[in-house]
């Protein structure tokens, strides 16, 4: 008994920037949603501009990535109640109360399976946090 395996030229992929820093340099997209499936990369509080939103609050930059993750899923017609999982690397697993706390107020409703992973540093040394995602939308577009 076998199955039809759907090809890559049968689903749609959509890739898609930010124009964040590290994108264009390491080869990689922001959202990629093949199907129903959305994956988010990591995505940190650092500006455009090259500061970092919410200085040396963990809470404030945990925060700002966790917006940045919204905004990425919004952008290939997905949500909050979407996500099935994130994952949180921290600099400072002491100071995970307050990522936690960023992580409820923005998923609160949809919680989803998560992961809070501490790390020796991130790209850059003002980084605190990453957050990435995954997410499964009900129809494909």
């Amino acid at each position: 008994m076998g199955y039809e395996r759907d090809t890559a030229e049968s689903i749609d992929t959509r890739r898609l920037a930010s124009g964040g820093p590290w994108e264009e340099r390491y080869g990689y997209a922001r959202v990629v949603r093949r199907g129903s499936l959305v994956v988010v990369s990591g995505c940190t509080a650092m500006a455009d501009e090259g500061y970092v939103i919410g200085g040396v609050s963990v809470y404030d930059q945990a925060r700002e990535s966790m917006e940045r993750v919204v905004q990425a899923l919004d952008r290939v017609g997905a949500g909050l109640p979407d996500v099935v999982q994130t994952r949180m690397y921290v600099t400072d697993i002491e100071r995970s109360d307050e990522v936690g706390r960023a992580h409820r107020e923005v998923f609160g409703e949809h919680p989803p399976a998560t992961a809070m992973v501490e790390v020796a540093r991130l790209i850059d040394p003002r980084l605190l946090v990453e957050v990435e995602a995954m997410a499964v939308v009900a129809t494909p577009h």
